[in-house]
């Protein structure tokens, strides 16, 4: 296969590759990232069209969809009858007119998400997903699956690899910010991060353990089990407050987060579910 585009992801994928012992192509912009690639035998390009040409089954790694058709322009014609497969952010209009781009070129298309870091390519548990043509998922599974054991095609179409990845996606950097916040805490009080690193993996098993019951509340449209209602996310606005003028420590991205929760009370959710937040974030049809 070819393995275009060569940063740390693009690079992993590469690599696991050629030591599931599959022949690898690799082509990047900057030449000179191929070259720990080439000392454990992948082949190096000159040219995308060379890559492109030199493999059935051709994998991007770049950072978005306008990247990855910009990369490719000069190659389109060796595209033809090929099958694309992309492993890049995105959202789902971008992997729509990718797919047409496709189309129009006269290649397969699918498009894919690695849903964890570089590092955890090829492991068992390392999840990717894709969407788009069939054809080229069950043709290349067995291939695929050396990127990660846990290997799912959501669908037919393009767009839902980059609809679930800003989905699930949407999840981290307000889970990241929580724990510097509560970094930045704990430091105020001179004690060491790494001595809070416990309790926050316990916390997010419990979060995790938490989403299949939300799921179903949201799925349901019933709000009524009130475990962790609105009312009582909205009276720890305070202890956030007072937490932060003890240690010093800017809480102000917290400040939508709880306009939200208030939003919620208001609309009527104060005992409802923490879930029916999904109400308030969910604009009518009449909204920009």
């Amino acid at each position: 296969m070819t393995v275009i585009g060569l940063g740390s992801m693009g690079s992993a994928l590469a690599e696991a590759f050629v030591k599931a012992g599959h022949p690898t192509t690799v082509w990047n912009r900057t030449a000179a990232k191929a070259a720990p690639l080439i000392t454990i035998g992948a082949r190096h390009a000159e040219t995308v069209e060379d890559a492109v040409a030199a493999s059935p089954l051709v994998i991007t790694c770049l950072t978005t969809f306008d990247d990855t058709r910009l990369a490719l322009r000069p190659a389109c014609a060796s595209l033809h009858g090929r099958a694309l497969v992309t492993l890049n952010s995105g959202s789902p209009a971008g992997a729509r007119e990718t797919t047409a781009w496709a189309i129009d070129h006269g290649f397969r298309f699918l498009a894919g998400a690695v849903k964890n870091v570089p590092s955890a390519v090829g492991a068992p548990d390392t999840l990717l997903y894709y969407s788009g043509d069939k054809t080229v998922f069950e043709e290349f599974e067995t291939t695929l699956k050396v990127l990660g054991g846990d290997t799912v095609h959501l669908g037919d179409e393009a767009d839902l690899a980059a609809l679930y990845e800003m989905a699930v996606g949407a999840m981290l950097l307000p889970a990241l910010v929580g724990f510097f916040q509560g970094a930045a805490a704990v430091q105020a009080r001179g004690l060491e991060v790494n001595t809070m690193v416990r309790f926050a993996g316990k916390w997010l098993d419990m979060i995790k353990s938490l989403l299949p019951i939300y799921a179903k509340e949201i799925d349901d449209g019933d709000y009524t089990d009130t475990a962790s209602s609105v009312n009582l996310f909205l009276a720890g606005v305070a202890h956030d407050e007072d937490l932060a003028r003890e240690t010093n420590v800017d809480t102000a991205w917290l400040a939508p987060l709880h306009d939200l929760v208030r939003r919620a009370a208001e609309a009527g959710h104060g005992d409802h579910s923490i879930a029916a937040l999904t109400e308030v974030l969910r604009k009518s049809a009449r909204q920009p």
